[in-house]
């Protein structure tokens, strides 16, 4: 154990550090090396993820250590008073196929297509904890995976979250017994028998901005299993021009590319406004006369008379009420935005037209992107 005096670390909470690797396990060590000693405040994981094949997985071993033998990340610990997370939060993620089996190597196109599955989803269910900080390592791996997790965290990175890259001269990059500088002098052999002093070595962290697509995606696919491409799709609908398709003979309604399911009421009260704002209807609200006849006109034309329509034509005898209103309203909007993620079903959504206490309510869809068949 050295002497050398510990910097101070932020309060105990989930702290991630992600990596991709295969044959250079050092970026790991390399890594926690610079948020730690280079970083203010400093950045030790509570955890660390790698993802990395069967081919790179015993190369991961070297860091973190083996059954009854310590690896490279508890030499870091020690020499630098760090606090070592526990063996149960040092995680490898073997990159496997649709049908579970691990890949040896990502060569082939079918093996970068479960590779970009694999590592998508483990970025979505490592930020789901909103509460939680990650660093993302892009220094190890083949280019394809360092590209995929990159491109993974764009789609999935909360505000807090860093993407790295870890900068070391090539010579020490590849050399088997540098795994980080320590902090006395250590001489390291090279294989032409020359050395070099490991402590004298220079790493740098290079932050890497990136954009944050994460509040257009989908709840779908924040929450559930998803793949590469499902995801991807989903942001590019943002950069689509807003249309709207309700087909009343299959009762299916298509807010761009996405198809967007609500019950009987709900879909309704939404076709009731598209239908006002594909005839550049003014905005609405509940005290209008005969509002509540228009909405049962189109919950018969789509329903027919049962028993919905007979519950919802009770409710509204006296015609619409502030509370069916702000209900349909608010129910039609929660679905659109679970659909189509916040900033796409911006489009969409009933929105409010006016100051309090005049306010209206409809659609800011242009009528020409209206289609009702």
């Amino acid at each position: 154990m050295t002497d050398h005096k510990p910097r101070n670390h932020p309060l105990p909470e989930r702290r991630i550090l992600l990596a991709v690797a295969s044959h250079s396990p050092q970026i790991i060590t390399e890594t926690i090396y610079a948020l730690t000693q280079q970083t203010e405040p400093a950045f030790m994981p509570t955890e660390i993820h790698v993802i990395t094949t069967l081919l790179g997985q015993s190369y991961i071993h070297q860091v973190f250590g083996e059954e009854g033998k310590q690896g490279w990340l508890h030499r870091l610990c020690d020499d630098y008073s760090l606090p070592c997370p526990a063996q149960s939060k040092l995680h490898i993620h073997v990159i496997s196929d649709a049908d579970g089996q691990p890949l040896d190597d990502v060569r082939t196109r079918a093996d970068n297509t479960d590779a970009a599955d694999f590592i998508t989803q483990t970025v979505q269910q490592l930020t789901a904890d909103l509460d939680s900080k990650m660093v993302v390592s892009l220094s190890g791996g083949r280019r394809t995976m360092t590209f995929y997790v990159g491109y993974a965290l764009s789609l999935y990175g909360r505000p807090q979250d860093r993407l790295t890259h870890v900068l070391v001269e090539d010579e020490y990059f590849f050399n088997s017994d540098f795994f980080y500088p320590p902090p006395t002098e250590t001489w390291v052999v090279r294989e032409d028998n020359t050395g070099f002093d490991a402590s004298k070595v220079e790493v740098t962290l290079a932050d890497i901005p990136f954009v944050r697509l994460r509040e257009g995606l989908p709840s779908r696919l924040l929450s559930g299993q998803t793949s590469f491409s499902d995801t991807v799709d989903a942001a590019q609908a943002e950069l689509l021009p807003a249309k709207v398709v309700f087909n009343a003979l299959t009762v299916q309604l298509f807010c761009g590319e996405t198809q967007v399911s609500m019950n009987a009421v709900e879909l309704s009260f939404y076709v009731m406004m598209l239908r006002r704002c594909a005839l550049d209807l003014e905005p609405v609200r509940w005290t209008d006369t005969g509002l509540g006849d228009d909405f049962l006109d189109v919950y018969q034309s789509l329903n027919g008379l049962n028993g919905g329509y007979d519950r919802a034509k009770k409710t509204l005898i006296n015609g619409m009420t502030k509370e069916y209103f702000e209900q349909r309203k608010s129910r039609v909007n929660r679905q659109l935005r679970e659909a189509l993620g916040k900033r796409l079903s911006t489009h969409y959504i009933i929105d409010s037209h006016g100051k309090r206490p005049n306010t209206r309510f409809g659609l800011t869809l242009s009528a020409s992107v209206i289609t009702l068949a």
